[in-house]
């Protein structure tokens, strides 16, 4: 289960973002690629952009769905 208060520093601030669980194996990344970015220098993923449309919104609950560790949140702040 995602943690909020273990999360990246690099999320962008909103209800999407990636905690330090992160495997880093990009499936979010390829879900939503708009809005997931990975941070190569630590090797984890981040929330680069809050979703804008429905679109986005749709595929960052993909991304989330289907990440295997659980590292992807939906209620930050």
């Amino acid at each position: 289960m995602p943690n909020k208060t273990d999360k990246w520093e690099e999320n962008a601030p909103g209800k999407f973002y990636v905690d330090k669980t992160c495997i880093a194996c990009d499936a979010c990344v390829l879900a939503a690629g708009d809005n997931f970015k990975m941070n190569e220098n630590d090797g984890h993923a981040f929330l680069a952009k809050q979703p804008s449309t429905p679109q986005e919104e749709d595929q960052c609950r993909e991304a989330m769905e289907g990440c295997p560790v659980e590292a992807i949140g939906n209620d930050g702040d």
